[in-house]
């Protein structure tokens, strides 16, 4: 979505049934892609997920003519799971933007552009982690300016490719 029309905001209540809708067609997309276990069995992206993040003023969307396109989690309060990397180490210990729950429509085109963009107008450190599986955002992650920095894992265990934007 690269038009005038577009407008990032803060996620709000009544977005939820939307959300829902494109967080499912986001599971949809990475399994055609072959990213077959990211996001399944309730991890990821769910209501009550979804509820907290609005509550915590941290999930924004892009919105188009009343239509939500993209949506993606953004804090500055840290990420536990990034406290143990292996394989790697991270190139700064100051102060970091996260960005979590990246999700679009078919409509929208280059979307963790936008959501970077829009975090490095707050901070110019960002950390993001995805499923080693999930070749589509691996990309779009180094195309954003991120390099690799090694592995984490989330707290029931599942490894992540971890990657920093100093």
């Amino acid at each position: 979505m690269e038009n005038e029309t577009a407008k990032l905001r803060l996620a709000e209540p009544e977005d939820l049934p939307a959300l829902l809708d494109l967080y499912e067609g986001a599971r949809a997309f990475m399994r055609r892609t072959g990213n077959l276990h990211q996001w399944e069995n309730g991890e990821g992206p769910n209501e009550m997920q979804l509820r907290q993040d609005i509550r915590d003023r941290s999930l924004y969307v892009l919105v188009d003519h009343g239509t939500i396109h993209g949506a993606f989690f953004f804090s500055m309060a840290g990420e536990p799971n990034y406290d143990v990397i292996r394989e790697g180490s991270w190139e700064s210990d100051a102060p970091y933007g996260v960005l979590h729950r990246v999700a679009r429509d078919a409509a929208c085109h280059s979307f963790l552009k936008t959501a970077v963009d829009f975090a490095l107008r707050t901070t110019s450190h960002l950390r993001i982690d995805t499923h080693r599986d999930n070749k589509v955002m691996q990309h779009a992650i180094l195309s954003c300016g991120f390099s690799y920095r090694g592995i984490i894992n989330l707290a029931d265990g599942s490894e992540r490719l971890a990657y920093e934007r100093v």
